[in-house]
């Protein structure tokens, strides 16, 4: 065992080594892994995969692709290196159609499967142990965190210790769903970010930092995404100043400045609710509740808000629908009609923007969360952006601004 170790230190980069070892003790199970182009992110994914099914004699892999045409030259090539670099090969052998490989000795198994049919992943099993390790190359590119949850499920059965990897570059956007669920910050998950910078020189050769170096003089906002896997946005983000957290149950309790706003539903477009605090200071907004709904009717909606709202506090609501407004009070609510005004959209949009931070908890608010984070200018034919603010994937915006009204007023005042 001892040997092992030393062999895979001398195999793994020095920025590995602590991910290393907690997985070995065990101590989460599910790993993030992101990073940008060199990183060696997904080499380490396949170093650890076949260095565990090594020691333990029952466990078993799948290893994963958005598309199944894409795994020959991905996560398959991955593992015969990873095979190759802890000298083991001889000890497996695979095949292409189907694609899987075996440990010879012990009929341990590695499938490789395409997610272009979530369904037909239910009724895999394997000979002999269970699926100890599951391995998302390329994560951002699946459909998102419920597509990712059903596979989970048809995979983690019939063993008590699990370890799932994410590999990928971070998308642009801090709303894209891989992004937030990397920053969830659950116990059972464990987040890791590297670059090229972290991986010896020799390694990766130099014409591989020529490149980097050559893009970063081109475009750095591309760089720093491409190879330093940053989340860097796209440049047209309306808000800057957005932070992802969780919000425990114990701060909430010592809110004393919450507010509620309500964003009507039409045709297509949902219900939103928002509840929100903001600091003494009134220069941090702190979103933890959100609900949101399509096609509910005013009573609904109103039953709704008084399981939410037991003390009876204001609802603004947008005051569009005076008819919607009046039956809520009808229904013993204290709902008020956002004031609204000439260029009330501009002044309120700009008192968020100007906010030190709006926090938003995106376990208790994922809808706000990707609103907040994806909320864009449009461009022009110019290329440029745009002056003014879309109204498009704006509900939970909307709602917040209602809900601040007053604050923002005073804000006007001074």
């Amino acid at each position: 065992m001892e040997r092992d170790e030393i062999r895979l230190s001398q195999i793994l980069s020095p920025a590995f080594y602590q991910i290393h070892s907690d997985i070995q003790t065990g101590g989460h199970t599910h790993y993030f892994l992101a990073g940008g182009r060199g990183s060696g992110k997904s080499s380490f994914a396949a170093t650890e995969i076949i260095f565990g099914m090594m020691k333990t004699e029952n466990a078993n892999a799948v290893a994963l692709r958005r598309t199944a045409a894409n795994l020959r030259d991905s996560v398959f090539q991955q593992l015969l290196w990873a095979m190759e670099i802890l000298g083991v090969t001889q000890e497996w052998q695979w095949t292409v159609n189907p694609m899987e490989m075996t440990r010879k000795a012990t009929g341990q198994k590695i499938l490789f499967r395409g997610a272009d049919d979530v369904r037909k992943m239910k009724s895999i099993r394997f000979g002999k142990g269970y699926c100890r390790y599951i391995w998302y190359e390329e994560a951002d590119e699946f459909g998102g965190i419920e597509e990712i949850e059903s596979i989970n499920q048809s995979f983690m059965r019939g063993g008590d210790r699990f370890c799932v990897f994410y590999t990928y570059n971070p998308p642009e956007q801090p709303g894209q769903w891989m992004n937030q669920r990397a920053q969830e910050g659950r116990a059972d998950s464990l987040f890791h970010r590297s670059s090229y910078l972290c991986m010896p020189r020799e390694w990766l050769g130099e014409p591989f930092f020529l490149e980097a170096e050559e893009m970063k003089k081109r475009n750095e906002r591309r760089y720093r995404n491409v190879y330093l896997g940053e989340v860097t946005g796209s440049g047209g983000e309306v808000f800057h100043n957005i932070t992802l957290r969780n919000i425990c149950d114990d701060e909430i309790r010592n809110y004393d400045r919450v507010a509620r706003g309500l964003d009507w539903g039409y045709a297509t477009d949902p219900t939103h609710y928002t509840i929100n605090q903001l600091d003494k200071g009134g220069r941090r907004l702190i979103i933890f509740g959100e609900e949101r709904h399509w096609g509910m009717g005013n009573r609904q909606i109103g039953e709704m808000i008084a399981k939410e709202n037991s003390y009876n506090e204001t609802v603004i609501a947008d005051s569009a629908e005076p008819k919607s407004i009046a039956e809520l009070c009808g229904m013993g609510l204290h709902v008020l009609p956002a004031k609204k005004g000439p260029d009330s959209v501009r002044f309120g949009m700009k008192w968020l923007q100007e906010l030190e931070e709006i926090v938003i908890d995106p376990q208790r608010c994922p809808y706000t969360a990707k609103e907040f984070s994806n909320y864009s200018y449009e461009k022009g034919r110019d290329g440029g952006w745009k002056a003014y603010f879309p109204d498009r994937d704006n509900h939970a915006i909307d709602a917040v601004r209602y809900s601040r009204e007053a604050d923002m007023r005073k804000t006007r005042i001074r």
